[in-house]
């Protein structure tokens, strides 16, 4: 029999998956009664030999809606354009689109033809990636209509005039390297032009662009709401020494999502602290207020369900790790929310004490290693699957297919996510326990 033919969810089923899941989604519609149904309910009918990552819809849209709704000013106008970095997934950009995103930081030539493919003209696309090859950057023009470009030197500058032949139509935004002290990670060294040095780029730009801005990232995973008010007040000198008038501040990306150990302040102080300090700066009324969130739209949105390969004392061997979803759980550390799951008649239960547990990934490198500590059942064993939460972000985007094991399903659920910025811990656990069977 051919696999395609397969009707049962026995071995033969689960080598299908194997041999047929390359793409996301790929699964076998038979197997799944209810696509919106609990995490637990469709795991324990699928019981899957590969990764499941497990998209929210509906999560994906309410980030979308409190973006869209909160990061407003009765002043200045304002944008929100999602980072396709954070999560590239075609049916998260779908319904982020559907959910009124329409503007994309995009920093790559294959994001730019991703995002014209999916919504044409009515996708507006932002280059804000600081260095580009000059040939990317003339298809982005000339090909996609992106008017919008980010640099950090007189030597990015030079290339984007060549490569447009000097277009008069340009929106050509300074990013700035500013401290990211309070960030989970740093992102100050590779782009940006010190402050020290920015006037003069500032003031030639002015000169060749027709909108003129200013952009900065304060590092991912911002844990601290006042770094954004250290940033503009950095924006507001380099304004005052240059006398050059701002078109638009971009103030980037870096609003943080929940994780065990980094539980950061609501999404709305963040914007206080954007908004007040933008009053005090006192710029122009006709100067925007963009921002491009990432990892605080998409995170909640996505978990994967790795299933348990083998326990050597406190250690997990898992069917993912660092090569896979779960890099950040290598490096830089991040420790995600976990549930355990156990299906089976004859079972034992899982136990309700809980143990610190590390994680191996699939591969045969060592680095594939994930400290944590991971609080599961401390009887949790081989053949159990654990629901890891918050990897809406970045997990999929840097997947690699080291030692073969890339492959993994995609489904998507109707509850809610293990932790969350965007509805109370009670709502959160409610949810969990209305949908644990």
């Amino acid at each position: 029999m051919e696999p395609e033919q397969e009707t049962d969810r026995g071995q033969n089923s689960k080598i299908y998956y194997l041999n047929n899941s390359n793409k996301k989604g790929n699964y076998p519609q038979h197997n799944l009664s209810n696509q919106l149904a609990s995490v637990c309910q469709q795991i324990k009918e699928l019981q899957p030999i590969l990764p499941v990552y497990c998209l929210r819809p509906h999560i994906l849209q309410h980030a979308t809606r409190f973006f869209l709704d909160n990061f407003l000013h009765h002043k200045h106008q304002t944008k929100v354009m999602y980072s396709v970095k954070s999560n590239p997934d075609e049916a998260v950009l779908k319904q982020m689109f559907a959910s009124g995103i329409v503007n994309f930081d995009v920093a790559s030539f294959v994001e730019i033809q991703l995002i014209h493919s999916l919504f044409g003209d009515k996708a507006k696309m932002f280059f804000m990636h600081p260095i580009k090859a000059k040939e990317v950057i003339k298809e982005a023009y000339f090909n996609y209509n992106i008017r919008h470009f980010s640099l950090d030197s007189f030597d990015e500058l030079e290339k984007i005039l060549l490569a447009t032949n000097n277009a008069k139509d340009l929106g050509l935004h300074l990013r700035i390297s500013i401290p990211n002290s309070h960030s989970a990670i740093d992102l100050s060294g590779k782009f940006g032009i010190l402050p020290s040095e920015s006037v003069s780029l500032l003031r030639k730009i002015r000169s060749v662009a027709e909108t003129c801005g200013i952009c900065f990232h304060v590092g991912s995973q911002c844990m601290d709401p006042l770094e954004y008010r250290n940033a503009i007040d950095v924006v507001k000198n380099i304004i005052n020494q240059s006398a050059v008038k701002l078109d638009v501040l971009d103030v980037g990306g870096g609003f943080p999502s929940i994780y065990p150990g980094m539980a950061p302040q609501g999404l709305q102080s963040y914007f206080h602290e954007i908004f007040d300090s933008i009053a005090k700066a006192n710029f122009a009324p006709s100067c925007q207020i963009w921002c491009e969130p990432g990892r605080a739209l998409v995170a909640e949105a996505g978990s994967l369900v790795v299933r348990v390969e083998g326990r050597k004392n406190n250690m997990l061997y898992l069917n993912d790790g660092t090569y896979g979803g779960l890099f950040d759980a290598g490096h830089p550390g991040f420790i995600y929310p976990a549930k355990a799951m156990r299906f089976g008649e004859n079972s034992v239960n899982l136990n309700s004490e809980l143990a610190p547990f590390g994680f191996y990934g699939p591969t045969c490198d060592s680095l594939d290693t994930m400290h944590g500590p991971f609080y599961l059942p401390s009887n949790i064993a081989t053949g159990d699957y654990i629901e890891i939460g918050q990897l809406g972000a970045y997990s999929c985007s840097i997947r690699t297919n080291f030692n073969g094991f890339n492959n993994y399903l995609q489904i998507q659920v109707g509850c809610n996510p293990l932790s969350s910025l965007y509805f109370s811990e009670k709502q959160v656990q409610l949810n969990q326990q209305n949908n644990s069977n």
